[in-house]
């Protein structure tokens, strides 16, 4: 039976929490202090229809101060241009693709929020259906486990062997490796590491927040085309409403679309450039040094790393120095390298 736990770390400038399925992380939240990412999944907004595209079957609307969303519409359900519509925010923003939307009915008045998306707390409780949420040193340590996982592409799978994703701007590509994993019988061996890695690919794609096409480049040939197809949408289950499988293709591949709901993790976590964030070095960094700093009561601190990161590190530095007193100090080093911020006592 599949157990789901909540964990909430609260830091100084973020907010982290992760559910976990059957002790492995299974979705990561976050919520970053003065960081605005758009309209997000659960919002309300009295909206206006900007511009109507027929030929895509698709709207922009106004969302006021939030920016625009967009709608896709049947045929018989046309929106007219200048239209108010009240909406929910379906999925949120990624990359330059804007928020999606569903209507809920007519509206009157100016592009407005209505209501706000559920904090991050109301959603990890609805993860876990109000059960008590871990917090503390242990949820720290949970939440630094999930983050490392999103940044990885190549994960181990139970048992041997590898899986790799790779999103891209048309799909994401996950591709099992047999590796290492042992035993005499071929056949079953690749028929265990592909049911194993369907289970691990549903997981890790709703840990990284990944959607749309998912192709899966399966190992082995002559595949179980009936139990493969059984055990992904056993494993794609949580994903659903909107969830399609299709069977094993002749060229060993499985094509799944799953909803796309939030914002891609790395997004959140990493630069243009596809490097880890200063912001994301900066608030691991606070988070090293409230550690360092509540193990050792009274001791004077000193924080050297990149000028990137100590710029960053700013407004939850000032968080922190509110809770424990002014008793260390961040210097930026230039030519540091951004990944080695360095806590040592004055």
């Amino acid at each position: 039976m599949s157990e789901r736990r909540g964990y909430l770390d609260r830091g100084f400038g973020e907010t982290r929490a992760v559910v976990t399925l059957n002790g492995r992380p299974e979705r990561m939240l976050f919520a970053r202090v003065g960081e605005t990412s758009g309209p997000r999944p659960g919002a309300r907004y009295v909206a206006r229809v900007r511009k109507v595209e027929p030929a895509f079957a698709s709207a922009f609307l106004d969302l006021g101060a939030d920016g625009e969303g967009l709608l896709g519409f049947k045929p018989e359900h046309r929106p007219i241009q200048g239209q108010a519509l009240e909406v929910e925010i379906k999925a949120a923003a990624r990359q330059d693709k804007l928020a999606t939307l569903r209507v809920i009915g007519p509206a009157e008045g100016e592009p407005r929020r209505l209501a706000d998306a559920p904090d991050i707390v109301d959603q990890l409780s609805a993860y876990v259906d109000g059960e008590a949420l871990s917090e503390g040193r242990t949820a720290r340590d949970m939440a630094d486990e999930a983050q490392a996982e999103i940044l990885q592409t190549v994960h181990p799978l139970p048992g041997g062997g590898s899986l790799a994703i790779e999103p891209t701007r048309a799909l994401v590509a996950v591709d099992v490796d047999l590796g290492n994993r042992g035993g005499q019988d071929a056949k079953r061996i690749t028929r265990q590491a592909n049911m194993v890695a369907l289970t691990e690919t549903a997981r890790l794609l709703r840990l990284k927040s990944l959607g749309g096409l998912v192709v899966i480049d399966l190992v082995g040939r002559g595949h179980d085309g009936t139990a493969l197809l059984n055990a992904a949408r056993t494993a794609f289950a949580p994903d659903n409403p909107g969830v399609a499988i299709g069977p094993v293709g002749r060229f060993g591949t499985m094509e799944i679309t799953v909803p796309r709901r939030d914002r891609p993790s790395r997004e959140l976590l990493m630069d243009a450039r596809g490097q880890i964030s200063d912001l994301t070095l900066a608030l691991d960094l606070i988070r090293r040094l409230e550690s360092e700093a509540r193990s050792q009561p009274g001791a004077r601190l000193l924080v050297r790393c990149s000028q990137g990161v100590a710029s960053a590190a700013g407004p939850a530095a000032e968080r922190l120095a509110a809770q424990i007193g002014h008793r260390f100090e961040i210097i930026a080093e230039p030519g540091r390298d951004r990944e080695q911020g360095q806590i040592s006592i004055r």
